[in-house]
């Protein structure tokens, strides 16, 4: 069993079942009152996100979330078909809900990591930064910087993504997986 002191970010534990993620912590004293933990925490199995306080007499139970390397194959009305990387014979499909906004950002053979939690594989774990071919980029107008000098394109995986103007079809770009965000052209060897 874990107490407040033994929260730290990053920490598993489990709470109405389900495992979760601490992602933000901090004390809190108040004068001669006792203190409490503020927490920030991120429900493994949905991707909820919840803020909670905790008294010192509370306890956790530790979470096991143990993790597996493996390779996204291909998508299929609605299930994302996976196999493990030590063993490509052992596959497994999560549905839409589970995998979520990840979806934008799989491609065939991608490496991930699933996540197991009671021996049952609840969610996937993408790299935070991938290399994706941009698919669909309108052209840059010259004098058209009054936004910033950004536009949309569109990447091997079907997301759509803000980039700088000089970004072509064609090109190879880095993106975070978790923010969607724009991180660098990558320059062919």
């Amino acid at each position: 069993m874990l107490d407040i002191n033994d929260l730290e970010k990053g920490s598993s534990i489990i709470m109405d079942g389900d495992p979760f993620s601490v992602l933000e912590i901090s004390h809190q004293h108040v004068g001669r009152g006792g203190s409490s933990v503020q927490t920030k925490l991120k429900n493994l199995r949905t991707g909820q996100v919840l803020s909670r306080n905790f008294k010192p007499a509370d306890e956790f139970e530790e979470a096991e979330v143990e993790e597996l390397k493996s390779k996204y194959l291909y998508a299929t009305k609605g299930e994302f078909w996976f196999s493990e990387q030590a063993n490509p014979g052992k596959r497994f499909s999560l549905t839409e809900d589970i995998v979520g906004d990840q979806k934008d950002y799989l491609k065939a053979d991608m490496e991930v990591i699933a996540l197991i939690f009671n021996e049952k594989i609840f969610g996937v774990r993408l790299p935070i930064k991938m290399e994706y071919v941009v698919t669909e980029a309108p052209p840059a107008i010259k004098g058209n910087t009054a936004q910033g000098g950004t536009k949309v394109v569109v990447i091997e995986s079907g997301a759509k993504v803000n980039v700088p103007m000089f970004i072509n079809e064609g090109d190879s770009i880095r993106v975070n997986t978790q923010t969607g965000e724009y991180g660098e052209r990558v320059e062919k060897a």
